[in-house]
């Protein structure tokens, strides 16, 4: 059944981290959420292949739909990753030990006719193991409950939020083993608020993906959401075929 729950979080600017996850439980039966049969000999085992991987997968401008550009700077240092501190602020840090690579990428929705520029992320990671993958998911429940209002960066911040989590064939998921989704409140000291903000994690083998989206004046929940989905599914899909089995 899904999970929701209130005052969770998870930024993908900020956030290789996840939220609010049934991942709670990294014991489970790995196999249970399988969407595909994945080719060994295709999983990343050095950070060579992981990077590798990454490029092949993560989200580009066009994975959003028409109209969506890239932000500079575009790419994160591949050598950090975002962990939120015990002061509920987002930094970026060295990767823990369990992660062989990771990248974000930043977009902007630009702005006009009187609508404000909607700030879009996407993030893949890989983990050494499934495992380490699932408790990535899993650690965020712990952040979220603990910081129900969260700071991105100075002078964005995110709260309200609520979040849900799927196994894969739950409810109709069978997109990833793992699936998290949250919606809250951006507010930004550039861009005003309280806006829409939008994020999602999926987590399929030793991979995670997310999305993040940040609204604007005049921007609905409806075309941020959307936005978000399609990269989502875009780099989902893409994962599938590059580590799936071919006959």
């Amino acid at each position: 059944m899904a999970v929701l729950l209130a005052g969770c979080s998870g930024a993908a600017d900020a956030p290789e981290q996840g939220d609010a996850s049934t991942s709670a439980h990294p014991d489970r039966d790995p196999d249970a959420g399988d969407t595909f049969v994945p080719d060994p000999a295709r999983l990343p085992a050095s950070r060579a292949e992981a990077r590798d991987l990454i490029g092949r997968v993560i989200a580009g401008p066009d994975s959003f739909g028409p109209g969506v550009v890239k932000r500079s700077p575009y790419e994160s240092d591949p050598a950090t990753w975002s962990v939120l501190g015990e002061d509920c602020v987002w930094r970026r840090q060295k990767p823990a030990p369990s992660v062989l690579a990771t990248l974000t990428r930043s977009f902007e929705a630009p702005a006009g006719a009187g609508k404000g520029p909607v700030r879009l992320a996407a993030v893949v990671t890989v983990h050494r193991t499934r495992e380490d993958a699932a408790w990535e998911m899993a650690e965020s429940i712990e952040e979220s409950m603990r910081c129900p209002t969260q700071q991105l960066r100075a002078g964005e911040t995110i709260g309200s939020l609520v979040a849900g989590a799927l196994f894969g064939g739950e409810s109709g998921q069978g997109s990833s083993e793992d699936f998290l989704s949250e919606v809250g409140e951006y507010r930004s000291s550039e861009l005003g608020g309280p806006h829409h903000y939008s994020w999602q994690q999926a987590q399929t083998l030793q991979f995670t993906v997310a999305v993040t989206g940040k609204g604007a004046e005049g921007r609905t929940k409806d075309e941020i959401d959307a936005w978000v989905s399609k990269a989502q599914g875009v780099m989902l899909s893409r994962l599938e075929n590059a580590v799936e089995k071919r006959s």
